[in-house]
């Protein structure tokens, strides 16, 4: 596998980033296109993991130093991807000189982020019908 991480805006990787959204969240998770396609895209920096021409993999960080929309295709699981894919979005964030970052973990995903060094935060609630929670992690000690 050669893997590479493009970041852009919405308009350069929307092409590479759509169809995995739409695969991962839409068809897997049967969430509906209208709660998957938002305003956010417009104004969020963009990451796609490319394993050679094939984009398998994405996520976004938005203004507010939330990080959303973090899918990796089902043939591409179990290998590591998407915690490359979240080394890359905390080194960016960190270069910006973001304070904190934040984002809704799928409640089955939260130790994949608490390994990254998120704390979960508040109690468990239902997004687009999914349990998810609230975490963060304060970029400012790390610096």
């Amino acid at each position: 596998m050669t893997l590479q991480i493009h970041t852009g805006t919405w308009v350069e990787l929307q092409t590479d980033a759509k169809p995995i959204r739409e695969q991962v969240f839409i068809q897997e998770q049967h969430i509906a296109a209208a709660d998957e396609w938002d305003a956010q895209d417009e104004v969020s920096q963009h990451f796609v993991v490319f394993d050679g021409e094939h984009a398998i993999a994405t996520a976004r960080l938005l203004p507010n130093h939330s990080i959303g929309r973090v899918a990796v295709l089902a043939s591409h699981r179990g290998q590591g991807i998407g915690k490359l894919l979240m080394l890359q979005i905390i080194q960016q964030a960190q270069q910006q000189q973001r304070p904190l970052l934040q984002l809704s973990s799928q409640v089955h995903a939260m130790s994949f982020y608490q390994n990254l060094g998120f704390q979960a935060h508040g109690e468990a609630y239902i997004d687009c019908g999914i349990p998810h929670i609230d975490m963060q992690m304060s970029l400012l000690a790390q610096s």
